[in-house]
């Protein structure tokens, strides 16, 4: 295993998929992840919080796994209102990362392949997710990713 990086992002699982939010501080990271998790549970998926705003992420058996500095475990901020308590898991492999996309959109389609550098030399397939006025967040994450409703 590798030493872990600190990597500013929120880590969740939903189902059997590890998904790190990515995106500067302000950007609604924390929010689509909470939200995320409470949408997957209400349709009966697993769902958990594994970090929020740094994620300690270290390479094993090829695999990317995310988990919490201890002094900020099961916290999370929501901005506004301050820091709370939530439900976590200890750590989670990681299989993609959500850059959150506010309007106007630049480009009407992503570049194909797109992926995030979470290490040196290691990535992870990037998604944009556009937020739109009228839509959860969750539903245009499960139009793009359905696979994720089926785990």
């Amino acid at each position: 295993m590798t030493a872990p990086v600190n990597v500013h992002a929120t880590a969740i699982v939903i189902g059997t998929t590890g998904l790190l939010f990515i995106g500067p501080s302000g950007s609604g990271k924390s929010a689509v992840a909470l939200h995320s998790i409470e949408e997957a549970r209400g349709r009966g998926l697993f769902a958990a919080m594994v970090s929020d705003d740094q994620v300690l992420v270290s390479e094993a058996n090829g695999r990317l796994i995310s988990r919490a500095p201890k002094s900020i475990a099961g916290l999370v901020e929501v901005r506004g209102a301050g820091i709370v308590t939530v439900e976590t898991i200890e750590a989670a492999v990681l299989h993609r990362a959500i850059r959150l996309m506010e309007a106007p959109f630049a480009e009407r389609l992503p570049p194909g392949e797109e992926r995030f550098e979470v290490l040196p030399d290691r990535f992870l397939p990037l998604t944009r997710l556009p937020l739109f006025t009228g839509a959860t967040a969750f539903s245009t994450l499960i139009a793009i990713h359905p696979e994720l409703l089926h785990p």
